[in-house]
């Protein structure tokens, strides 16, 4: 069974968008096209840029973890964008 992946993307105006899936590139790529599969937020804020992702485990883990990075600082976002924190540490 595939594992669940945490992401972020990084849209024009600087706001980091927050998401879970089994295929991150897939996700991405119908992000990036505009379509009805992709996030109405990220359809008028392109272009689009990956910055972060990671394998979180089971779909239970990966929503607990979406609210909880979704509900972080937004500096704190970047550092973790950055590769400075780990994802580990901040939603213990």
């Amino acid at each position: 069974m595939a594992e669940w992946h945490l992401y972020m993307i990084r849209v024009k105006n600087g706001s980091l968008y927050t998401g879970i899936t089994k295929d991150v590139d897939r996700r991405f790529a119908e992000h990036a096209e505009g379509g009805k599969k992709g996030s109405k937020y990220l359809r008028a804020r392109r272009p689009l840029t990956l910055v972060f992702q990671q394998k979180i485990g089971n779909r239970s883990q990966a929503l607990k973890t979406e609210c909880a990075v979704k509900n972080l600082s937004k500096p704190v976002k970047e550092q973790l964008a950055k590769g400075n924190l780990k994802l580990d540490d901040l939603t213990k």
